[in-house]
């Protein structure tokens, strides 16, 4: 053969080679979940599937979110922070008069990753919470301009909305058109259960995908609702924890704590975190242990379900060029949602008339079931059924965020931690001394590192529109064993709460509260703030989080009017 001919060749065939050679890419998101809440982290809950992920991978223990599901929602999807993309809040749009970053709107000056991966060649498909617009009862298709369809994905199976039952969840749609879970001619399981339909419709993508597009890779991005309120479970899974958390708050977090530094999570020089809660005083134990009983349920559930999904995965010859991403939205959630006064018990029998199989219930906490029970929320009412609505409160969140401060809503650790796990057998090689990666990572680095891998560059214009350039950095030189080379620190702000990391460095604050500062590898849990012994380094990293929030556009909290510390309130239940 000719050296000309062979170069032809090559030219032909080497686009083909490059474009099989691109991993698929799965993306995993949980909610509501504290940093310890899986076996690999800390946990006493059953997560053998993520366990088994995480010792054939990467475990992060230094990966942020931005501490509430809309935000982290737009700016996993985005690369930009929250408020670039258009959501400084939640999607509850105090509107472009109050700026841009607050239109509680996905940003058309923002690409997802769907947009950025199709460019380079690959299909797109999503399941479970979208959770990045305002508009989820659309009057016309044009309304549906930021749903999953409109914004690069090809496939959809979820809910818009950000919150529901996990028995009849609400704004459920598949592709573009609203759908009931109880009238669905394509799915019809033994017992609807939204987690299992969520990774149910993940499987068949996967499995419909090698049929109809094998030479094609794809990016996946699976949203799990699990484990946020309303702790809803099946039966079978809530029985394996009955019991389990007889012994309270206390001797749970210090089973976690002793786990968590033998897995080499946790310093055990740290100060840990004071508990919220005081297990002696709990006056109803059989109630406040069923809500952590039916949480672990709800996890317990979600990790069998990533196991469907990875045997799928392996059933079509596609998980070892598989970069499968584990992570959580924000911490564990104190919010107090269904926990008020003293509930009302099961009736004996429905006392309302049964909703038809094809409606669609419109509202987060639905006022019935589908068979006719009324929607029981209050101390006493034991979680789990359809016919309850309740939170797990926020003494098991102190649990779930072991050993860290705050919650979700905050930019403490216990706000902003979470798992990151990547396992991609063929991309991700063993680590000799520990698969353990403490370099400070942010939820903006998954677009670049999905743009870097696919072989994609990044727009920087789209569909007419300017696109911001993406804020984070690839992962990949930590897949293959280099350092990850970042020159900016990493930047909070929600509800007024605001943080930067730079270094070993962060400083933070809980508003309306003063700026903290702590040496993060000696004390990550926040329990000694040097501020007032080092002001210049104050002074200093304040001063670069006061030109990132002007750059973004961040605006005082609460916002002009008052708006934001009403709406603040209300939206504390989304």
């Amino acid at each position: 053969m000719s050296r000309l001919a062979l170069c032809l060749v090559i030219a032909l065939f080497c686009p083909l080679l490059s474009a099989s050679a691109k991993p698929n890419i799965v993306l995993i998101m949980s909610d509501d979940m504290g940093y310890s809440d899986i076996g690999c982290y800390g946990s006493e809950i059953a997560t053998p599937n993520l366990d088994a992920l995480a010792n054939g991978g990467l475990k992060f223990t230094q990966f942020y979110n931005t501490a509430r599901c809309c935000p982290t929602r737009a700016s996993l999807l985005t690369g930009l922070s929250a408020h670039q993309a258009g959501v400084g809040h939640m999607v509850d749009a105090w509107s472009t008069k109050k700026g841009e970053a607050y239109a509680g709107d996905l940003s058309r000056r923002a690409v997802t990753i769907a947009e950025a991966m199709k460019g380079a060649g690959y299909a797109t498909y999503m399941t479970g919470k979208w959770h990045v617009t305002g508009v989820t009862q659309p009057k016309t298709d044009a309304d549906k301009y930021n749903w999953p369809r409109q914004r690069g994905f090809d496939r959809f199976y979820g809910t818009i909305h950000g919150a529901g039952s996990f028995f009849d969840p609400n704004t459920l749609v598949r592709d573009n058109t609203f759908i009931s879970p109880f009238a669905d001619p394509e799915y019809k399981p033994a017992e609807y259960y939204y987690t299992d339909a969520i990774t149910d419709h993940a499987a068949r993508f996967v499995t419909e995908h090698k049929v109809q597009h094998a030479d094609q890779p794809f990016f996946l991005y699976v949203a799990l609702t699990a484990a946020h309120w309303p702790m809803h479970a099946k039966e079978a899974d809530i029985a394996k924890y009955k019991g389990k958390y007889d012994a309270g708050y206390d001797a749970i977090r210090a089973a976690r704590l002793k786990k968590m530094v033998q897995l080499g999570l946790v310093d055990p020089a740290w100060q840990v975190s004071p508990q919220a809660g005081n297990w002696d005083e709990v006056d109803n134990k059989a109630w406040e242990a069923r809500c952590m009983e039916v949480f672990a349920a709800m996890v317990d559930c979600m990790d069998q379900d990533i196991g469907h999904l990875v045997d799928a995965l392996k059933k079509n010859g596609q998980y070892d060029n598989t970069l499968i991403l584990f992570l959580q939205d924000n911490g564990g959630c104190a919010e107090g949602m269904g926990r008020g006064p003293k509930g009302t018990p099961r009736a004996a029998g429905p006392t309302l008339a049964p909703l038809a199989a094809d409606y669609l219930q419109p509202d987060m906490i639905p006022k019935q079931t589908r068979d006719g029970y009324p929607m029981r929320q209050g101390k006493g009412v034991m979680p789990g059924g359809a016919d309850t609505y309740i939170g797990y409160g926020q003494a098991w969140a102190n649990v779930s965020n072991t050993p860290f401060r705050e919650y979700k809503h905050w930019e403490h650790e216990g706000g902003i931690s979470t798992p990151l796990i990547a396992h991609w057998p063929q991309g991700i090689k063993g680590r000799a001394d520990s698969n353990l990666i403490s370099t400070p990572t942010h939820l903006i680095d998954i677009m670049a590192t999905c743009v870097d891998l696919g072989g994609g560059s990044y727009p920087t214009e789209y569909n007419g529109n300017q696109i911001q350039p993406m804020e984070g950095v690839s992962l990949a030189p930590i897949f293959r064993g280099e350092a990850l080379e970042r020159t900016q620190p990493l930047f909070w702000e929600h509800e007024g709460n605001r943080a930067i990391r730079m270094g070993d460095w962060k400083l933070v604050s809980k508003h309306p509260g003063g700026w903290e500062l702590y040496n993060i590898p000696s004390d990550r849990t926040e329990m000694h703030d040097l501020a007032k012994d080092q002001p210049e380094r104050v002074k200093e990293m304040s001063a670069l989080w006061d030109a990132w929030s002007k750059r973004v556009g961040v605006l005082p909290w609460p916002l002009n009017g008052g708006e934001g510390k009403g709406k603040g309130k209300k939206n504390k239940k989304k």
